[in-house]
């Protein structure tokens, strides 16, 4: 008999493509499932659009709860859930008729309590992007401390969008809330439980990037939190490394200079002065860590070049490095 799937959905302001996420996941040939649309105090009329969805299909079942984000909004789904298996799609995304039988049929099957499908990323009009997780050529079950180390080269796919879940896993573990990158911080206190993952090929599920994206928002003089919260976790991971996995030492400290080059590539210049003690904690760690720099076998030239100029002089480098991406996205839209 086939166990019941319960596919959550965080939903916020999301009138303009809620109806279509929410019909591919009703065209699942995997029909066993139920639908769990958790409005997150949505002011755009998208709680009305998720009661009218409810009325069409007797799977669906909305929840209204007050704005609290979409970790929030999960983990009230979990709550919710009656199925076995848990699934997550997020509201802006689409994904394939028969991806949750893929996933389904390998979890009956193998030993790992989670299944991981491919996805591929295009952008608002469906035009493919490139590959941000490049898909294995066959199924293959991947060992919990191998899934890590691609996490820390950054080559795994952390998202639990592509991830069927034994909800079981859930009794102990929670999406943390208030902070980003939360993916990949539950995800990692889950590998220190389980064997391992299946991963399966076929790229199914499809993460439409937009151009005002939840995690990456940012103005001129603001930037999204998540910069600061990859650099947290990075040092959660370490920690982590260091204490259980001490054979992944180097990809770890390889992993943590790169969250905080992507921290110092994004900053807005006007936020990196001397009364930002988180800049300042950023800076301080690179100076502290230039040989491992120089001898991190993970880190590509390219990567210890940036990371050493900034070390050096890193508001002169961001003011080089913000003229040089303007000039560059001026001659694209030339």
């Amino acid at each position: 008999m086939d166990e019941k799937i319960s596919v959550i959905v965080p939903v916020y302001n999301s009138i303009d493509c809620l109806e279509k996420c929410v019909t591919s996941i009703c065209a699942q040939t995997y029909t066993n499932l139920e639908i769990l649309l958790i409005d997150d105090g949505s002011t755009d009329g998208t709680d009305r659009l998720c009661e009218r969805l409810a009325a069409e299909d007797d799977r669906i079942h909305t929840y209204h709860k007050a704005n609290g984000g979409a970790s929030s909004a999960r983990n009230c789904g979990i709550r919710m859930a009656g199925g076995r298996y848990l699934g997550f799609v997020d509201s802006d995304d689409y994904i394939e008729p028969d991806m949750y039988e893929r996933m389904a049929g390998a979890m009956q099957k193998g030993p790992a309590p989670i299944v991981q499908i491919s996805r591929d990323e295009v952008d608002e009009k469906g035009k493919r992007l490139p590959d941000v997780c490049v898909p294995p050529d066959h199924e293959r079950f991947c060992g919990s401390e191998e899934f890590l180390k691609e996490l820390l080269l950054h080559r795994g796919d952390c998202s639990f969008c592509t991830k069927l879940v034994k909800k079981e896993l859930f009794e102990r573990h929670c999406f943390p809330e208030g902070v980003l990158n939360e993916d990949f911080r539950l995800l990692v206190e889950m590998l220190q439980e389980i064997e391992g993952i299946t991963i399966l090929p076929k790229q199914c599920y499809h993460v439409v990037c937009r151009a005002e994206s939840t995690t990456r928002r940012r103005t001129q003089d603001s930037f999204s939190r998540v910069f600061m919260d990859i650099v947290d976790n990075a040092d959660r991971v370490q920690i982590l490394v260091d204490r259980d996995h001490p054979g992944l030492h180097d990809c770890a400290v390889r992993f943590n200079l790169y969250q905080r080059l992507d921290y110092l590539l994004h900053v807005p210049i006007a936020q990196m002065t001397a009364d930002n003690e988180f800049y300042k904690k950023v800076v301080r760690y690179l100076r502290k860590h230039v040989g491992a720099t120089v001898s991190n076998p993970y880190l590509t030239g390219k990567n210890k070049i940036y990371l050493l100029l900034l070390t050096m002089a890193p508001r002169k480098v961001r003011v080089i490095h913000a003229h040089r991406m303007a000039r560059r996205n001026r001659e694209k839209t030339a």
